[in-house]
C-alpha cells in the first residue's frame, strides 16, 4: 500500500533523515499487516465531506492511495474506476452477498423486534451469489425490458404533471417533499403492481429499510427503526398474499408470481416476499435521490439549464452526465472470495470492500475533466452508477425514464426556476445511498409560460428509454455561409448557435446533419485547429435520399441545424512513409483534410482527383494552391481517367491508401490492389450496402455476454443489437447501416461473420471486435465483453 501523512513535505523530509517513517506504524495496521496511512484512518463516510460529496472526499486517494483499508469501517475501499469496474465484472471472486448486511450492527434488542414481525429478509437479485442468481434474473428480466417499459411512459407522464399542478402557481416549492419523492414512490408501487389501496401504508415504511441496512442509526435509534422495518416486511407479505388470488394483472410482483407456477424452485415463496419489500425500495429511493441531484446540478449550473430547456433533446444525455457527476448510489459493498490484488493491493479471503462508485465515476483516468459538468460528453453512460455486469441494475432504464420526463416537465413548464439561495444542502447518514432531503425552488407565477401559451401543455419530447447512445448527443449550429465551390456543390460554414468552441476533430472525421426528417454524414473539410466554425461540402445529388436536396433547397445563411459529432471512422495513420489519396466526385471532402495533414507532417504523398468535369470538382483553387504538384486530376470530359491497375501495379513498402467515391470506384481500388499489404487500403464509404434479413438465408446463434452473465438467442430475422436490448442490455449505436462504427463492441470468442464497412482487412481477420448492427456469427455463438 502506499502511505501518505498528514504532516508537511519539511516533517517528512525531516523524520526520514532522522531514520523514523512519518507514518506511526503502530496505530493502526490493516488485517494483511500492511500500515494504514493518516488519510485512510481518518475516513468516516458517515460524517463529514464523504456525505457531502463522496468523490470529492476521495479525490486523495484515486490520486494517492486507490485501495486502503479503513479501520473505521472495517471495509477495504476501491475507488478508481477500471478496479471498481474489475470487481463489479467477476461477481465469483467479489460476492456480492455482503451488499444488504447491516453496515452497522443492530443491538439485540432491535434484533429480537424485528423477530416479532417474522422479519426473513432472505437473498434478492442484488445479493445473491450464483448459481442461483442468473437462473432468478433471467426468469423476471422481461418486465425491465424496453419494449415493457414503454406501456408505463404514460402513467409517468400523468403523475409528472399531477404534481407539477399542485405547486405550479405557488412561487415556491420543496422539489423533493412536493414531487422527487412521492412520484418515483407511486411509480414503483404501480411498476411492482401493488393495489391503489395499499400504496400509502407502504409509502410510510419504506425509507426504514434504508436506514437499517446502509445508515448508522444510534442505539436509541434502532428499536423504532427496528419497529418500521418489521410493519414493512409484515405488510408486504399481507399485500403479497393479495396478489396472490389474482396475479393476472400488470407489474413485476404478479408476473413474478406467474413465472412461479412455472419455475417453483427458481422463483420460491420466501423469494417473493424479499422480492416485493426490496423491489419498492429499489425502484424509489435511487431514482428519488438521482432526480434530486440532477435537479440541484442543473440549476446550480443556470447556463446548462437553460440550454436543456431550448432544447429538450439534450434531456438524455443531460440526464446520463447527471447520474455520473452525483448520481444517488454512492458506493456498493463485495465480499472477497479468494485472496487477491486489486489495484496492486493484496486482499485476502473473507476481506470485505467498500467500492465507490461515486469516486469511480470521477476518476481522471477514464473520463476527462471529470469533475466538469458537461452533458454533451461523449462518454457519460460508462458511469458505474447503475453498477456493471451481472448484477447491474435492472430498473435502469425506468430511472433513466423517470428523470427524462421529471426534467422535461419542469424545463417546459417552469424554465424560470431558480434554486433559493443560501439554502443548506443535507443528507440521510448513509455510506451508498445519496440525495438532498430538501431542493428548494422559487419563480415568479406570473411568467409561467403556459399563462401566454396554453398550448405548451400538449407538447412532448419523446422519451429515450435505454442508454441514450454517445452519438446522438446534438448541438445547435447556425449556418453562417453558403458559398458555392462547383457545380451542384456548396460549401456551408457553421458555428455553435451560442458560441461555445466546438469540438476538436481529426482528418477523416465526418458530422451528422438533421436533414428535415432524415439525418446525414458529411465529412468535415475545414481546419481542424478552428474551433469557432466547421465546414461541410455536400453534393446535390439527383438520386438523393433527401438530404442534400433539403441543403441545397431549404437552408439559408442564418437558418439553425442540428448536429451530432465529431466523430472519425476513417482514421488517418501518420506513421506511414507515403501516401495515396484517390478521390472521386465529392470523395474530395475527407480526402483534403488528410492531405493538408499529411503536407503539415512533412510526408510524402500524391492526390488523385477524378471527376466528370473540372466545374464538377470541389477544390481545384484550394488543391492547387496548397497541394500544386502532388496533385492529379482526372476529368471525364477531358478523356483524361484513372488506370488504377497500372496506378497500383507494384506494391510499394511504407505506403497506404486513403479513398473516397463512389462504390464503383471503391470497388475497383480494391481490385487493383488486392496483392497489397493487408491494411493498406482505408476507404470510406457514402452509403451502406446492407441488405434486409432473410431468415431462409441466415441461421439462429447465440450471444454470450461474458460480464453480464447471460446467454442472449439472436434469431435469423434477428440483429445482435435488436437482440441485446429485447435483454435489455444497454448498447450503443446510430446508423444501424454498418457504415458509423457507433455498434461496435469486444469480441471474446468465436468467428464473425462481419457485413460492416468500417473495420479493416486485418481488423475482420484478427476478429477482436463487431458491429453489432449487422455482423453476425459463422457459428453457434459468439462470447462478447458486455
Amino acid at each position: 500500500m502506499t502511505n501518505t501523512s498528514s504532516g508537511t513535505l519539511t516533517d517528512v523530509a525531516r523524520t526520514a533523515v532522522e531514520g523514523r517513517c512519518p507514518v506511526d506504524h503502530s496505530a493502526f495496521t490493516s488485517p494483511t499487516g500492511c500500515p494504514i496511512s493518516p488519510a485512510a484512518a481518518a475516513f468516516d463516510p458517515f460524517t463529514g465531506p464523504y456525505q457531502v460529496d463522496p468523490a470529492a472526499s476521495l479525490r486523495w486517494s484515486r490520486d494517492e492511495e486507490p485501495v486502503f483499508y479503513s479501520p473505521e469501517l472495517g471495509y477495504w475501499v476501491v475507488t478508481r474506476y477500471e478496479d471498481v469496474k474489475a470487481v463489479f465484472r467477476d461477481n465469483l471472486l467479489f460476492s456480492p452477498s455482503i451488499a444488504l448486511e447491516k453496515i452497522t450492527p443492530t443491538s439485540d434488542e432491535a434484533n429480537s423486534v424485528l423477530a416479532q414481525y417474522d422479519y426473513g429478509m432472505a437473498r434478492t437479485l442484488v445479493n445473491e451469489d450464483e448459481p442461483a442468481h442468473m437462473p432468478r434474473r433471467r426468469a423476471l428480466m422481461e418486465p425491465f425490458t424496453p419494449a415493457e417499459l414503454v406501456h408505463h411512459e404514460e402513467m409517468v407522464r400523468r403523475l409528472t404533471r399531477e404534481y407539477v399542478d399542485r405547486f405550479i402557481d405557488s412561487g415556491r416549492a420543496d422539489l423533493v417533499d412536493e414531487m422527487l419523492w412521492e412520484v418515483p414512490l407511486t411509480v414503483a408501487l404501480h411498476f411492482l403492481g401493488v393495489p391503489e389501496e395499499d400504496m400509502d401504508t407502504l409509502r410510510e415504511y419504506s425509507i426504514a429499510h434504508t436506514v437499517n441496512t446502509w445508515g448508522r442509526p444510534a442505539p436509541d435509534q434502532q428499536v423504532a427503526v427496528a419497529e418500521a422495518v418489521g410493519k414493512f416486511w409484515q405488510f408486504a407479505g399481507t399485500v403479497l398474499d393479495k396478489l396472490r388470488k389474482d396475479p393476472s394483472g400488470h407489474g413485476w410482483m404478479p408476473f413474478g408470481i406467474r413465472v412461479q407456477k412455472e419455475q417453483p424452485d427458481v422463483v420460491t415463496d420466501s423469494y417473493l416476499h424479499s422480492m416485493m419489500m426490496a423491489g419498492i425500495v429499489a425502484a424509489h429511493e435511487t431514482t428519488a435521490n438521482a432526480s434530486a441531484n440532477a435537479l440541484r446540478l442543473l440549476l446550480e449550473h443556470r447556463d446548462v439549464w437553460e440550454e436543456i430547456c431550448a432544447d429538450p433533446s439534450l434531456i438524455p444525455n443531460a440526464v446520463e452526465e447527471c447520474l455520473r457527476h452525483s448520481g444517488s448510489v454512492a458506493a456498493w459493498r463485495r465480499l472477497v472470495t479468494d485472496d487477491t490484488t486489486i489495484g496492486g493491493v493484496d486482499i485476502p479471503k473473507g476481506a470485505k470492500l467498500l467500492i465507490v462508485n461515486s469516486s469511480a465515476n470521477h476518476d481522471e483516468r477514464h473520463f476527462d475533466q471529470a469533475d466538469d459538468f458537461d452533458i454533451r460528453r461523449d462518454n457519460a453512460s460508462d458511469h458505474l452508477t447503475f453498477g456493471y455486469g451481472s448484477h447491474q441494475c435492472m430498473g435502469k432504464n425506468l430511472a433513466r425514464m423517470e428523470i427524462q420526463i421529471f426534467l422535461e416537465e419542469l424545463t417546459r413548464r417552469l424554465p424560470h426556476m431558480r434554486l433559493v439561495p443560501d439554502q443548506e444542502f443535507t443528507y440521510l447518514p448513509n455510506t451508498s445511498f445519496r440525495g438532498p432531503e430538501h431542493v428548494w425552488v422559487h419563480w415568479d407565477p406570473t411568467l409561467n409560460p403556459e399563462r401566454v401559451y396554453p398550448a405548451v401543455l400538449s407538447e412532448r419530447q419523446a422519451v429515450k428509454i435505454g442508454e441514450p447512445s454517445k452519438n446522438t448527443i446534438a448541438r445547435t449550429m447556425q449556418v453562417d455561409a453558403l458559398d458555392r465551390i462547383a457545380d451542384d456543390i456548396v460549401l456551408v460554414t457553421l458555428r455553435d448557435a451560442s458560441d461555445r468552441p466546438l469540438p476538436k476533430w481529426s482528418a477523416g472525421s465526418h458530422v451528422d446533419i438533421d436533414c428535415g426528417d432524415v439525418s446525414r454524414q458529411y465529412s468535415l473539410c475545414g481546419h481542424p485547429d478552428d474551433r469557432t466554425t466547421l465546414q461541410i461540402a455536400v453534393l446535390h445529388d439527383p438520386e438523393s435520399r433527401g438530404g442534400s436536396r433539403w441543403i441545397h433547397t431549404s437552408v439559408s445563411v442564418g437558418d439553425s441545424v442540428r448536429m451530432r459529432g465529431p466523430r472519425n471512422h476513417f482514421k488517418l495513420d501518420l506513421d506511414a512513409d507515403r501516401y495515396v489519396f484517390v478521390a472521386g466526385g465529392i470523395g474530395i471532402t475527407p480526402v483534403i483534410a488528410m492531405a493538408d495533414r499529411v503536407k503539415a507532417a512533412g510526408r510524402d504523398y500524391e492526390i488523385h482527383y477524378a471527376g466528370r468535369s473540372r466545374d464538377s470538382m470541389a477544390f481545384l483553387d484550394r488543391l492547387a494552391r496548397d497541394h500544386g504538384g502532388h496533385v492529379r486530376l482526372y476529368p471525364s470530359d477531358e478523356d483524361t481517367r484513372m488506370d488504377l491497375t497500372t496506378m497500383f501495379t507494384t506494391p510499394v513498402e511504407g505506403s497506404q491508401i486513403y479513398s473516397c467515391g463512389p462504390e464503383r470506384l471503391l470497388t475497383a481500388l480494391a481490385d487493383a490492389t488486392a496483392h497489397w499489404p493487408d491494411d493498406t487500403l482505408h476507404v470510406e464509404h457514402f452509403s451502406s450496402t446492407l441488405e434486409q434479413l432473410d431468415p431462409s438465408e441466415e441461421h439462429a446463434f447465440a450471444v454470450e455476454l461474458k460480464d453480464s452473465g447471460i446467454t442472449v438467442p439472436v434469431a435469423a430475422d434477428q440483429t445482435v443489437l435488436q437482440a441485446l436490448r429485447a435483454a435489455n442490455i444497454d448498447a450503443q449505436s446510430d446508423c444501424e447501416e454498418g457504415i458509423c462504427g457507433a455498434c461496435e463492441v469486444p469480441v471474446l470468442d468465436g468467428e464473425v461473420d462481419h457485413r460492416d464497412l468500417v473495420l479493416t482487412k486485418s481488423e475482420r481477420a484478427v476478429g477482436k471486435t463487431m458491429m453489432t448492427c449487422c455482423s453476425r456469427a459463422c457459428g453457434d455463438k459468439l462470447t462478447l465483453q458486455l
